[in-house]
């Protein structure tokens, strides 16, 4: 065991001594030694409740031939980020958290890790300091947060906020949303970054079999610590590692699942970090062949009508992921952390596939996906668009540009936009942010403002999971790096084409060159860890990473 490092006797002596001290027994020093990377913190109603979850898996750990140890990492809360210069640390949020996860897990001789997290990055950031680390881990969900007073949610604030600058509702109705979106425990109530991430890591097999949906205010999340706590003992017995479980194959199964979905297109952020800390080689342009053909079958928000609570209450994610071995689309022979496949684990599911929120797949709600991976001269190495349908496959219009979010947020608030009327927004990418910003607030004004179907937005910088309309994001190269996108003026041309993938600046080659050869390229102030995250991470097309 590699725990012998701290616990063996007698030459570890002193280390167990300081053991003792928190409350370790002679029989503890002879078990497999298990940390738990909790998340919580009162900063987000998505975390709040993950030190109750933590205290019943260290129970169910320590109940299991092994010893536990609770220590915490990190969060940032998005929703409260979003729109401010606190979004520029979300991201770099994913590295802090699967870094601390590393640095302790090290430090502290740990044989295996078991994860909770709740808010976006603390998935994304639990799998990779597992998958740094590779040693038996396991991650839970801490569970999504159900809807507030009249069906509304976080992205119901946000998009209210656009419906208030453009009069359509006062300051007490306003303020009536705001007081009765959000209640309670739990991460956002849609098919926002933290249910797709969540349904990601189960199906890559790092997640117990029906543990992604479940509502955090429920007896189901402690069952699934309860559950966790005695599978690590396996894990640890047969050295089951990440490695073991996440694939080429199961990454891009978790990808088609996703993308059928209509999930969040962080994931592909996520899952192409998660790919490259593995060393397993995929690109954009291998995740644009698995699912720019496929449908979209969901109805949940943000453009759907559904949450994910009505998605559990109609019997989750189970029968939809048998369905789909059923009829071929993903095979499910990757391992998962009970030891079985993901087939084998569904293997008792019966499929009575009539689901009023996850469509058959002869009867999509659109027979295109929601999620194109488009190349093109604004985006030579990829960018990710996310369009419903409702507003149309093809986009041609004028630019309007922008180099912060902040300027295209005050100008979406105060002035007319036109219809046919592309808003870029720029110098947001993971350099030139620094940090790679969600664009939650400029995309829910537009809603809010009721121009959505009128207007498209594109960015160098990221979107949040309930952002819609008809956007792309991820632009690479971004504008820090002299990509397109830095070149692009007030008036010009830009035509998105999601049906032949393709989104094009309509200058010629020799203009693009002449433009870029005079560009300057504008430095925002960067400090502390930021500057640190603007030097070392990667461009956006491999993840946005620091490895």
């Amino acid at each position: 065991m590699k725990s012998n490092l701290i616990t063996k006797w007698p030459i570890k002596s002193p280390n167990r001594a300081m053991l003792r001290a928190v409350g370790y027994s002679d029989n503890d020093f002879s078990k497999f030694q298990v940390g738990i990377a909790s998340t919580w913190s009162n900063l987000t109603p998505c975390n709040s409740h993950i030190n109750l979850l933590s205290k019943s898996l260290e129970y169910s750990i320590n109940k299991n031939f092994c010893k536990a140890t609770i220590f915490n990492t990190i969060t940032v809360s998005d929703g409260i980020s979003n729109g401010n210069i606190g979004m520029k640390y979300s991201l770099l949020s994913r590295e802090i958290i699967s870094d601390s996860i590393e640095v302790v897990c090290n430090a502290q001789n740990f044989d295996g890790i078991i994860s909770i997290g709740g808010c976006d990055k603390n998935i994304p950031g639990c799998l990779l300091g597992m998958c740094k680390l590779n040693i038996p881990s396991i991650f839970i969900y801490s569970g999504t947060i159900l809807p507030g007073k009249n069906r509304t949610d976080i992205v119901s604030v946000f998009e209210s906020l656009g419906k208030f600058f453009s009069n359509k509702i006062n300051e007490n109705e306003l303020k009536d949303i705001e007081k009765n979106s959000i209640i309670g425990h739990g991460s956002c109530s849609g098919l926002y970054t933290a249910n797709s991430m969540a349904i990601v890591s189960e199906v890559l097999g790092m997640s117990l079999p029906n543990s992604s949906l479940k509502n955090a205010q429920s007896i189901n999340k402690i069952i699934d610590c309860i559950n966790s706590g005695k599978i690590i003992f396996n894990l640890l017995k047969n050295n089951i590692k990440p490695s073991d479980i996440i694939t080429k194959n199961s990454l891009l199964e978790s990808l088609k699942v996703i993308s059928l979905l209509g999930g969040s297109t962080n994931c592909y952020l996520h899952l192409l970090a998660i790919s490259n800390c593995l060393k397993l080689g995929l690109n954009l342009k291998d995740f644009s062949n698995e699912t720019n053909n496929l449908p979209t079958i969901s109805d949940l928000k943000p453009s759907g009508t559904y949450f994910i609570s009505d998605l559990i209450n109609s019997g989750g994610i189970q029968k939809f992921l048998k369905y789909l071995i059923e009829i071929d689309l993903i095979k499910g022979n990757n391992l998962t952390i009970t030891g079985k496949t993901l087939k084998d684990n569904l293997k008792n599911i019966k499929i009575n596939y009539i689901n009023k929120i996850l469509k058959n797949l002869n009867f999509p709600i659109k027979k295109t996906n929601q999620i194109k991976v488009l190349f093109g001269n604004i985006s030579e190495n990829g960018s990710i668009s996310k369009i419903s349908g409702k507003e149309g496959e093809i986009f041609f219009g004028k630019s309007i540009v922008f180099n912060s979010e902040e300027d295209a947020i005050y100008y979406i608030n105060n002035f007319k936009i036109f219809k046919k009327t592309i808003i870029v927004i720029r110098y947001e990418g993971p350099k030139g942010g620094p940090g790679m910003r969600e664009m939650l607030t400029p995309t829910s004004s537009l809603i809010g403002r009721g121009i959505k179907n009128d207007v498209a937005l594109i960015t160098d910088g990221r979107f949040s999971g309930g952002s819609h309309g008809f956007v792309v994001g991820h632009i690479c190269p971004e504008a820090y790096e002299n990509g397109t996108i830095s070149i692009i003026e007030n008036n010009d041309l830009i035509i998105i084409d999601t049906k032949k993938n393709k989104i094009n600046l309509l200058l010629n080659n020799k203009k693009i060159y002449l433009r870029k050869k005079k560009n300057v390229i504008i430095e925002k102030l960067s400090i502390g860890i930021l500057k640190l995250y603007k030097k070392n991470c990667s461009i956006s097309s491999k993840g946005a990473t620091i490895l």
